[in-house]
C-alpha cells in the first residue's frame, strides 16, 4: 500500500495526526487530511516536507 502517515511537528517532536492517509488537500486556512477508510481531519497550517520513502507528510502550525 501507498498510504502515508501525517505527523504534527511540535517542538521538534511527530505528533501522529492521522493513519492511513490518501489524500492531502489544501484548504482555505490549512489542510484537510482524508484517510483510505474515509475519515476527514482538518488542521490549521502548512505541509512542512514529505517523506516519500518513509510514507511521512509533516505538518507544521
Amino acid at each position: 500500500m501507498c498510504e502515508a502517515n501525517a505527523y504534527l511537528l511540535e517542538n521538534d517532536n511527530e505528533v501522529l495526526l492521522m493513519e492511513a492517509v490518501d489524500k492531502v488537500e489544501p484548504d482555505e486556512d490549512g489542510i484537510r487530511l482524508v484517510s483510505i477508510f474515509g475519515e476527514q481531519k482538518f488542521i490549521k497550517g502548512r505541509i512542512h516536507s514529505l517523506s516519500l520513502v518513509d510514507h511521512k507528510v509533516y505538518i507544521k502550525q
